[in-house]
């Protein structure tokens, strides 16, 4: 599966929340679990949006495509 050449930052940040459970935090808070953070641009590189598809799959216990799916 391929991964999504012009998704923003937020539609990706928006994703999390919805299908993954992830919540938005500012960066004065203190999570108690893993923090992920994804720049607010309108395209996101390719290599960034890698990197954070590979780091939420592994905290999910989910392979990387399961992810892209999601997109």
């Amino acid at each position: 599966m391929r991964i999504p050449r012009d998704l923003s930052g937020r539609a990706f940040a928006q994703m999390l929340v919805r299908k993954l459970e992830y919540r938005i935090v500012h960066e004065t808070e203190q999570p108690t679990h893993q923090r992920l953070a994804i720049p607010d641009h309108t395209e996101l590189r390719l290599g960034t949006l890698n990197a954070m598809i590979k780091a939420a799959a592994k905290h999910e216990h989910i392979e990387k495509s399961e992810v892209i799916g999601l997109l």
